[in-house]
């Protein structure tokens, strides 16, 4: 994707705000009231969503790193303030195969209710692990999102740790299977958490569109 310059500078100024946690459900029925415009940030268990949350605000630990895949069992919402006009939401990191059953299924309700009836939602960044690409658990959700109307962006992660050509080929094959889907926002961004690429435009792309939303 191509940013003016204003539209990379209006990205770090929202984003060298002071972020902190502002709520957490666990279930659809304690998500907060609806508020300003939010951004969702989705993925698979260890795909690098905490460290990309952290990275895209410049915090350290605003989003919980861990090693144990499928700690986050929430939907995990930030803000700039009680004023802020844009929240991001950390949603739980799914596919992940040694969690128990039930704690699946309560996963997959959480999600599913919070995609089809979050009127606010005005983009889900879908976050794909680079050196693996698409899989099985990841078209389920953007299966989700098509059906809820959700506009929807993939962003692949880890791009540090793959080879050029790779990673070209990983682009190119993860395009292609989005040009079939309807609510995927067709241009990929690509970004290292470790190394800071892709932060910049990253955060340009929600400053275009919490613009659009907001008119």
């Amino acid at each position: 994707m191509r940013f003016t310059a204003a539209e990379i500078e209006a990205g770090r100024k929202l984003f060298a705000a002071d972020w902190q946690f502002a709520a957490a459900a666990g279930t659809a029925e304690r998500l907060p009231p609806m508020k300003g415009v939010e951004i969702a940030f989705a993925g698979r268990s260890n795909v690098g969503k905490s460290s990309l949350i952290n990275a895209l605000t410049g915090r350290k630990a605003l989003a919980r790193t861990s090693n144990t895949p499928g700690r986050t069992q929430e939907l995990i919402y930030f803000a700039a303030g009680a004023d802020s006009p844009l929240r991001l939401v950390d949603m739980p990191g799914y596919g992940y195969a040694e969690a128990p059953k039930a704690t699946v299924a309560a996963w997959t309700a959480l999600i599913h209710a919070y995609l089809s009836g979050r009127a606010n939602l005005v983009r889900v960044y879908v976050l794909i692990d680079a050196r693996h690409g698409l899989k099985d658990a990841d078209t389920a959700v953007l299966k989700t999102l098509d059906e809820a109307a959700v506009s929807y962006q993939v962003v692949l992660t880890k791009a540090d740790q793959v080879k050029k050509s790779e990673l070209e080929k990983r682009i190119a094959d993860t395009a292609a299977a989005l040009a079939k889907r309807p609510a995927a926002f067709p241009e990929i961004l690509v970004t290292s958490s470790r190394e800071g690429d892709g932060m910049p435009e990253l955060r340009a792309a929600i400053v275009r569109v919490v613009k659009d939303r907001r008119g």
